[in-house]
């Protein structure tokens, strides 16, 4: 980590982490989509790779706005995520618990953004940097949207992924 001296600096090394985060989430998610049986969560997966790429764009206008690159860090976090995510893909399990462990993987993604943007916008907003504070809520908004998709996609499948242990009985 780069030595900081100022909330400013923290709030730089943030933004580095979100931007390595949603840098490894485009690559994840098309994986994600592709391991996916139901064709709803597949979509979802695939409309939130467009909003990820939207989010890239958003934070390299930000680092334009702060005049710092935001590249050169990798997001810890986000890799051990995505790995949790890779080993669901290899389990051998039904489509239909797939499916669900796949939810599991990705809100546990949304909730650590969630998380990370909500502070960065804190800090952007106690620095007075208004317009980077609108633009990380505005991408904090999208992750809380992407969380509830898939809460609503989970109450559907959760019960898809009941029936074969239910036949079971």
């Amino acid at each position: 980590m780069a030595k900081m001296k100022s909330l400013e600096d923290f709030l730089v090394e943030e933004l580095k982490d979100l931007y390595s985060a949603e840098k490894q989430l485009t690559k994840a998610l098309p994986k994600m989509a592709k391991a996916a049986n139901s064709d709803d969560l597949r979509q979802a997966f695939e409309d939130h790779l467009k909003e990820t790429e939207g989010q890239v764009a958003r934070l390299e206008k930000i680092s334009k706005l702060a005049g710092r690159s935001l590249a050169g860090k990798k997001c810890k976090a986000m890799e051990g995520l995505i790995e949790e995510g890779k080993e669901i893909m290899e389990e051998d399990c039904t489509p239909e618990v797939r499916d669900v462990a796949l939810i599991a993987a990705a809100q546990k993604v949304e909730h650590y953004e969630i998380a990370s943007y909500g502070c960065a916008k804190t800090y952007a907003r106690l620095l007075g940097y208004s317009e980077v504070e609108e633009l990380l809520e505005e991408t904090q908004q999208e992750e809380s949207a992407a969380d509830e998709k898939l809460t609503g996609l989970s109450e559907e499948l959760n019960a898809e992924a009941l029936e074969p242990a239910e036949a079971e009985k």
